[in-house]
């Protein structure tokens, strides 16, 4: 365990440290405040990452990450053999490091397994509930009490970790990162489509449709704010089910032009586009934390997701709650298969008075 003397000091034996967190697109987003707390506090460490491969893009342009270690977990179709050697070969990637501090965000038996095998004198991690075992407590040397998380965001989960660290300074900012060529490609598209100046983007769907407003809702805003005289970029990503749901809002406003990049863009080149916004407006949504991140204006339709836990983090605009005009289930019991659309309790005029005041 880390002693006061240590951790009052900017220690210069923490040459390298790992971070692992082992969960979906929004939740590497919402991990860079601590990256970016480290980073203030050993700004001469290397920090890197223990993530899934298909995240990668949410943090690889980060200039605060050195190196990020990924599971890809297409490697279970490999086959038994070869989906372990490939594990094996990433832990020895990972224990060459040498790390000497170690922070498991992740509540998986993975990434306690991988946080032992690191061998930091430092291995910290959350005293989750069902995580009581002694196996648990063998593979991490100071373990974070995760009582009062139920009234915290996620990012100030993600932060608490630190403290057995006694960090004198934490920056609580999150962080999307993109590269120059991310933008050059959308500028490029701007371009293509003739589009100068203050635009709008606008994200419809989720990977759960269950957050999202209803096609005629979303077609209505639509119409509405065509008037405000700002070029309208509809976005979504490139699963077969959202560009549906796309052509089916383009078809319902065919009377104004609407400029689709539905499916066209990497997750980059979508922060790229929200980073030159005038204003952002979608559902709970990786790109909601991203324009959240990148400080864009933002009207965010939220709802039934825990709004405490997910509502985008420092956001600049306006979040509007399904809450506050309808019941909602309880989060933990939603069957995340069903057609039912929450968000629809909220007003089409509601969403489009909230964009027209963040406009003016």
């Amino acid at each position: 365990m880390m002693t006061t003397a240590q951790a009052q000091n900017p220690d210069s034996s923490i040459r390298r440290i790992l971070i692992i967190k082992l969960r979906h697109h929004g939740d590497m987003l919402l991990t860079t405040p601590v990256v970016n707390t480290l980073k203030a506090r050993y700004p001469d460490a290397e920090i890197d990452m223990l993530i899934y491969q298909e995240t990668r893009d949410m943090l690889a342009a980060n200039p605060s990450i050195h190196h990020l270690h990924c599971i890809d977990r297409t490697w279970k179709k490999l086959g038994v053999w070869s989906h372990m050697a490939h594990e094996i070969r990433l832990m020895k990637q990972v224990m060459s490091r040498h790390y000497d501090l170690t922070l498991n965000l992740s509540d998986q038996w993975r990434s306690a397994i991988a946080t032992r095998l690191t061998g930091a004198s430092v291995r910290l991690g959350f005293d989750f509930p069902k995580r009581q075992g002694a196996f648990w407590r063998f593979c991490h040397t100071q373990l974070v009490s995760t009582k009062n998380h139920h009234a915290l965001h996620t990012v100030e989960q993600n932060l608490s970790l630190l403290a057995p660290l006694q960090l004198p300074l934490i920056r609580p900012e999150a962080t999307m990162s993109y590269a120059q060529e991310d933008g050059e490609k959308v500028q490029h598209l701007l371009q293509q489509n003739q589009v100068s100046g203050r635009y709008i983007v606008v994200q419809p769907t989720s990977r759960w449709f269950f957050k999202c407003w209803s096609e005629e809702k979303m077609a209505a805003m639509l119409t509405q704010l065509h008037a405000e005289g700002y070029p309208l970029i509809v976005t979504s990503g490139p699963d077969k089910h959202e560009l549906a749901m796309v052509d089916r809002i383009l078809k319902l406003c065919p009377q104004i032009n609407l400029i689709s990049l539905a499916g066209k863009l990497t997750l980059p080149q979508l922060a790229a586009l929200i980073d030159g916004a005038a204003l952002f407006i979608g559902v709970d949504s990786v790109p909601m934390h991203m324009a959240a991140a990148l400080k864009t204006p933002l009207v965010a339709l939220f709802g039934p997701s825990k709004l405490v836990f997910w509502r985008p983090w420092e956001a600049t605009g306006e979040v509007i709650w399904a809450g506050d005009f309808g019941p909602l289930p309880d989060p933990d019991n939603i069957d995340t298969n069903t057609s039912e659309r929450y968000l629809d309790a909220i007003p089409v005029d509601v969403v489009t008075d909230a964009a027209r005041r963040l406009l003016a």
